[in-house]
């Protein structure tokens, strides 16, 4: 991996540049009628893809089934897809991984809105981990103990877990946000597309509603080359060492860390999470 360094964090050469990421943060226009998905890396970011393109096209999948995901909802921090969003017409769907500082500074001065999901950080560690070692442009992550030390001291791509969630957590009391757990979308899809409805202004009927849950079900996002990542070139992502679209599932961190490194992983996420007073569905 080539590593560039804007502001103290760590960001991949191959799709970020310094003059991307400078100009996203200070240049770079929000529209009123933007929608930008908001995530940490690995925590649902193409789930709350589809479920917003489907809910903008009322149910309807043949929008979703004809591009690519990264064309649907491009991520604005990297060079391909600031390219795509200034050429998008409006109303834009788009995606970030971005912390809140280095977020476009227009967004404080305008009506889009920002769908922030957040989803438990041992599930977070355990899908990052085995992404990296298909992600072409990641290093070797080695063991799972010397990549959750990385994880925990905020030593990969992104900025901290951490940081990331306290950095949008400070924006949750503004109108024009809106956070959803991971966890949340598991337990119950309909009346996360309903609330995330609302929030949007968007009326959907019934069957409307039945048709974004239907479509945005792991199984049919797995299956489906626009929404699987399975077109993504063998240079960028290693097929034969996985798929993008692994498991979809809550708790899997369990069959992949030990008692005392779920134990040290506790210790350090309720020192870096003093004063964070939100109940999230993992605590």
């Amino acid at each position: 991996m080539t590593n560039l360094i804007y502001k103290g964090i760590f960001f991949t050469s191959q799709f970020h540049s310094v003059e991307t990421l400078s100009y996203v943060e200070n240049e770079f226009q929000l529209l009123d009628d933007d929608i930008v998905g908001v995530t940490y890396l690995k925590s649902g970011t193409h789930w709350m893809q589809e479920i917003l393109g489907l809910i903008r096209h009322d149910g309807d999948p043949s929008w979703i089934q004809s591009l690519p995901v990264w064309e649907r909802s491009p991520w604005i921090e990297t060079i391909f897809g600031l390219k795509q969003a200034l050429k998008y017409p409006p109303p834009r769907l788009l995606a970030s991984h971005l912390p809140f500082h280095l977020f476009p500074k227009s967004f404080l001065h305008s009506k889009a809105k920002v769908i922030c999901t957040v989803r438990n950080p041992k599930d977070v560690l355990v899908s990052f981990y085995y992404f990296s070692k298909c992600f072409e442009v990641y290093k070797d992550p080695g063991t799972m103990e010397e990549f959750m030390e990385r994880f925990l001291s905020g030593k990969l791509p992104f900025c901290s877990w951490f940081d990331h969630v306290k950095g949008w957590m400070e924006m949750k009391d503004r109108p024009n946000v809106f956070f959803i757990a991971y966890e949340e979308l598991q337990q119950d899809l309909r009346g996360s597309v309903e609330r995330i409805c609302r929030f949007l202004g968007k009326e959907l009927n019934s069957r409307q509603i039945d048709s974004v849950v239907d479509n945005a079900s792991f199984q049919k996002m797995k299956d489906k080359k626009m929404s699987n990542f399975s077109l993504v070139p063998e240079s960028t992502f290693d097929h034969k060492k996985g798929t993008f679209m692994r498991k979809g599932i809550s708790g899997d961190w369990k069959n992949h860390l030990t008692v005392a490194q779920s134990e040290h992983f506790d210790r350090v996420y309720q020192e870096k999470m003093q004063g964070v007073n939100v109940p999230f569905p993992w605590d």
